[in-house]
């Protein structure tokens, strides 16, 4: 098993929710997160005065799922995530040694 975490621009999110749901993916955990890589944020005007947003506003996807669905799932979220501009995001990949299903103790790819 694998945990696919991506950050995404929060405008592809849906295009990306919809493309992972064509390929079979169930369950998802979704957070709002806040930071930056080498755009290092940009300068925005309010009330005619100009001020530095520095923490860029960005989701995280986490998804688990079996070894062999890895590679389309990562094929999905690049097509559906990018723009070709600085700020599309970052996709890391973690080894999941196992799953527990809560509700009725089942492990590993059962759980899922």
């Amino acid at each position: 098993m694998t945990k696919i975490e991506a950050i995404v621009r929060p405008n592809r999110f849906d295009a990306i929710k919809e493309a992972l749901s064509e390929l079979g993916v169930e369950g998802m955990t979704v957070g709002e997160v806040r930071g930056h890589g080498r755009q290092k944020g940009h300068t925005e005007t309010y009330r005619g005065r100009e001020y530095e947003v520095s923490l860029i506003p960005k989701l995280r996807v986490e998804i688990v799922v079996s070894d062999e669905r890895v590679e389309p799932i990562i094929e999905a979220i690049v097509k559906h995530g990018a723009t070709g501009e600085i700020g599309d995001g970052k996709i890391f990949l973690f080894k999941a040694e196992d799953a527990i299903r809560i509700r009725n103790q089942e492990r590993g790819e059962r759980a899922l």
